[in-house]
């Protein structure tokens, strides 16, 4: 079924972009460059008359000053957004106003460009916000988030809303909870959806590479560097750069991270120029990140500047309603063409008083374990081994201990541990743990460990 605006493309109808600037050489450059992409400028040079615009009908995208003579680029924002949900508008603001860009997208606007107003990357904005999907499109696809509770209900709507802007999207979560299926659905469903998706996991990179991997560099840049390499903001160029485990970036990379994201430019090691970028950043963390600002690890500025939206994935234990869909669509996963096993009744009860501290991703371990162990594809309490402690709701063994406490007093036997066989080597008992030095250092000093 065509959309409506494939249908207006059909009839040969221009797409219409109402434009709101005060400034007539701005207006007069932006109706030329939008005329020569085979777009049709409505111009306004205040807030009313871009209202009486709207009252009249209706506009494939918004473009607007943030600075109006009778209020601010805001107003049209809220304006578009509440007359005309499906409408994407961007806002064009003065240089280096990050505060104003930020305000204008968590009221919805699309995307922001500052002054001056450079042509390619109008052009690249203009061509992505006619091609965001509307709600008809991105219904089948967040479908993949399996579950009908509430709160999967309430995530799969604000994915599809995600989808229909460029802000970017700070994504919390436990561990496990399904932090980059949400980042990976974002970019499906977005007008990025067919471009690159570059996850990269901070706290797995050495932190004496991180720059040549993120901006990456030019041949000598270096010892070693007998060649030209992209970094990931070259290969996420046109999508999504997806920054996982966020908070284990270093203080000195935030820094250069912070400035890339604003300027929209990047400049690879050993290059005397900077290059123009387009991507759109999506993290996510297990920590609290505000927590991090408070204790000095992660700098405020960054974390407002990544923090534009928040999604918040919930824990497993939050959607137990969600638990037999998640069993029958993981056992099938697991098991492919070959015959699946099922799960007996009291196998699905000791699973229902389980507290999944690993979420999702240990539901589908525990059930991978399980398949290998049962007999006559008979899932019983046993082939799960979640042992004594967990299964049951009596918490035998916990006491009256909180989650947060009893996962507490795990993690910190078990660093005890392999800081006792290292004879306290630090950077040996992280490497025992499976974990990198700064996550270990992070956990020490969350655990008080001396």
């Amino acid at each position: 079924m065509q959309t409506a605006r494939s249908e207006r493309r059909a009839r040969g109808e221009l797409n219409r972009v109402l434009v709101v600037d005060d400034e007539p050489d701005i207006r007069e450059l932006i109706d030329l460059t939008l005329s020569r992409m085979g777009l049709a400028a409505v111009c306004a040079a205040s807030v009313g008359e871009a209202k009486e615009w709207l009252e009249e009908g209706e506009f494939q995208l918004c473009l607007t000053d943030m600075r109006l003579p009778d209020g601010d680029g805001l107003d049209v924002v809220r304006e578009v957004v509440e007359r005309c949900p499906r409408t994407p508008v961007a806002v064009i603001t003065a240089f280096g106003s990050t505060e104003n860009a930020i305000a204008a997208l968590k009221a919805g606007a699309f995307d922001y460009l500052a002054k001056p107003v450079g042509l390619d990357q109008l052009r690249t904005l203009v061509k992505s916000a006619l091609s965001v999907p509307g709600a008809d499109d991105s219904e089948g696809a967040v479908q993949g988030l399996i579950g009908a509770s509430p709160a999967m209900q309430q995530v799969r709507g604000l994915i599809e809303k995600l989808a229909r802007s460029q802000a970017p999207i700070y994504i919390s979560g436990e561990s496990g909870s399904g932090k980059e299926l949400a980042a990976r659905l974002i970019h499906q469903l977005s007008a990025r959806g067919s471009k690159p998706f570059v996850p990269v996991n901070c706290g797995a990179i050495p932190e004496n590479l991180m720059e040549s991997e993120f901006f990456g560099y030019r041949k000598g840049a270096f010892t070693g560097a007998d060649g030209e390499r992209e970094g990931f903001f070259q290969a996420a160029n046109g999508g999504t750069l997806f920054l996982d485990e966020v908070a284990d970036l270093p203080l000195a990379m935030q820094v250069k991270l912070l400035r890339a994201i604003q300027e929209k430019r990047v400049r690879r090691l050993g290059d005397a120029v900077e290059e123009p970028v387009d991507v759109r950043i999506t993290c996510a963390t297990h920590r609290n990140l505000r927590e991090c600002v408070e204790r000095g690890t992660f700098r405020q500025d960054l974390y407002y500047r990544l923090n534009v939206i928040e999604l918040r994935m919930p824990a497993l234990r939050e959607r137990m309603d969600d638990l037999p869909d998640l069993v029958r669509t993981l056992l099938r996963k697991l098991c492919g063409e070959a015959r699946q096993p099922v799960l007996g009744e009291s196998a699905m009860q000791a699973l229902a008083a389980y507290p999944f501290p690993g979420n999702v991703r240990e539901l589908e371990n525990i059930l991978e374990r399980a398949t290998a162990l049962c007999s006559d594809f008979v899932i019983e309490p046993e082939d799960l081994q979640l042992g004594p402690d967990e299964m049951g709701g009596e918490n035998v063994g916990r006491g009256s201990e909180t989650l947060d406490d009893y996962l507490n007093r795990l993690e910190r036997q078990a660093i005890l541990e392999a800081l006792q066989k290292t004879d306290g080597n630090r950077t040996a008992a992280a490497r025992l743990l499976g974990v990198t030095f700064r996550s270990l250092r992070y956990r020490l000093e969350r655990l008080g460990i001396e």
